[in-house]
């Protein structure tokens, strides 16, 4: 029964303590800063009655020293510390552009690129209609080229980072393949 975090993402985390204090009887201070780099530490005031609070606006794989210190009329109490290590951030694609758009192909890519994505999986397939194709890419590489397509066809393009903890995170764009030649 002590101060601890729970829900850690990236940005943010909860953190719980156990009941020392009530309405009545006083209120925490709620100091917390980047390990790092103390100077930037931040106090909250949080009423007796609370028993957790979400801390957000977190910078990402960043470790924070968080104390709790129970300011009682009534009795001292310790302050009870803890540190918590948010999340990497796991950002999906921001950007799918479209680009030497031809008959038959066009090239797709993608940015930001991440350390944390261990593969890309382009999957397009024309519109109206369900027959996407799926490509692999290697998560170091931010663009490849589609080929084989029909002419004068709106694709639509959905690239998704899988990252190495297994999450994935998607993003669409639409792109149009140019007339072929007659004959073509």
């Amino acid at each position: 029964n002590r101060l601890h975090a729970t829900d850690v993402t990236s940005s943010s985390f909860r953190l719980a303590w156990p009941q020392l204090l009530s309405q009545e009887t006083g209120y925490y201070s709620l100091e917390y800063a980047p390990r790092a780099e103390p100077a930037r530490k931040r106090t909250l005031q949080v009423s007796g009655a609370h028993t957790s609070l979400v801390l957000s606006d977190l910078a990402p794989e960043t470790t924070y020293e968080v104390a709790l210190i129970p300011e009682s009329n009534v009795h001292y109490f310790p302050p009870q510390t803890t540190r918590v290590t948010t999340l990497a951030e796991e950002i999906s694609p921001v950007q799918v552009l479209i680009s030497e758009s031809g008959p038959h192909s066009f090239q797709v890519s993608w940015a930001p690129l991440l350390d944390s994505v261990a593969t890309y999986q382009v999957l397009y397939g024309p519109l109206p209609g369900n027959s996407a194709k799926v490509l692999e890419v290697d998560g170091r590489q931010n663009s490849t080229v589609l080929e084989h397509l029909a002419p004068n066809s709106t694709y639509l393009v959905t690239v998704t980072a899988i990252y190495r903890s297994g999450k994935e995170k998607s993003l669409s764009a639409k792109a149009c393949t140019q007339e072929g030649e007659p004959g073509d």
